[in-house]
């Protein structure tokens, strides 16, 4: 049967139209036209299990504060997160090997550190306290207040670097351990002792020499002796990871997630 000429042509004309528009694409409903697939749908964790309570093992596995901040950051950025165990000395090498998208593992953000990565906003940053005798009746820990006073510091830390240029009227007494300087503390052999408040802390809860002793102010915080904090590592290319690890950090911290995690391993404002 021969098509007429006239309906010939509007078949060829149609044809036409349709190899030139192409088939028609459906949206998706909950997804905008223009809009592009998120490049991020799985990221890998590592950490070391060596540093509690930041992360350690329990029963083999990674356990601590950053593997459940880990999660929660993970949830917020709708991702799949895979925690893996890696060793200290070759987290920075493992990262940039591609082995994995992410480090939490207490790493301190540094200028040498981000000479080979970036960091995320700072999700930790420890203080620093100061510690007395509880018979002790000083109240001023300011330079002035500790004029005149023994101050023990563990040897060739932040710690003597800070008091040697901050308390330069103050006797300084240095140690090789917390341990030691805490022990003369109780003597009377020195009036204050100056160390991280998660180390204080956990010394004096965990041992009965602890008991003389109290934490009573925190130092201030100066970054130029103490740092930055500790942040989420990755590689410098991935500019989207790092912004979503920002923005879910902002958010957990906004609505009181960030302060129920941190309640879990710590007595005291870490950020």
């Amino acid at each position: 049967m021969s098509i007429p000429s006239a309906a010939r042509y509007l078949l060829i004309l149609a044809l036409a139209v349709f190899a030139t528009l192409g088939p028609a694409r459906p949206l998706c409903a909950n997804s905008p036209a223009g809009a592009t697939e998120p490049k991020w749908k799985e990221v890998r964790i590592a950490s070391e299990g060596a540093r509690p309570p930041y992360n350690y093992l329990d029963n083999n596995e990674l356990a601590g504060f950053e593997i459940d901040l880990g999660k929660a950051l993970c949830q917020r950025m709708n991702v799949t997160c895979h925690f893996i165990m890696q060793d200290w000395d070759a987290m920075v090498p493992g990262l940039l090997d591609h082995q994995y998208d992410a480090i939490m593992a207490a790493m301190e953000i540094s200028d040498e550190a981000r000479e080979k990565i970036t960091f995320s906003e700072p999700y930790a940053r420890m203080p620093s306290a100061f510690v007395t005798a509880r018979k002790s009746q000083l109240k001023d820990f300011s330079p002035a207040g500790l004029a005149g006073k023994a101050i023990g510091v563990v040897a060739g830390g932040a710690h003597q670097a800070y008091v040697e240029d901050v308390y330069g009227k103050s006797d300084i007494h240095t140690f090789p351990t917390l341990e030691d300087a805490i022990l003369d503390l109780a003597e009377g052999r020195v009036d204050v002792v100056m160390g991280d408040k998660d180390e204080v802390t956990d010394f004096l809860d965990k041992n009965k020499e602890g008991q003389c002793c109290r934490t009573v102010a925190d130092v201030p915080r100066d970054p130029a002796y103490f740092g930055e904090g500790i942040g989420v590592g990755l590689r410098k290319e991935d500019k989207e990871l790092k912004s979503m690890f920002n923005k879910a950090l902002a958010d957990i911290k906004a609505d009181g997630t960030f302060t129920q995690i941190r309640a879990k391993y710590f007595k005291f404002e870490i950020d």
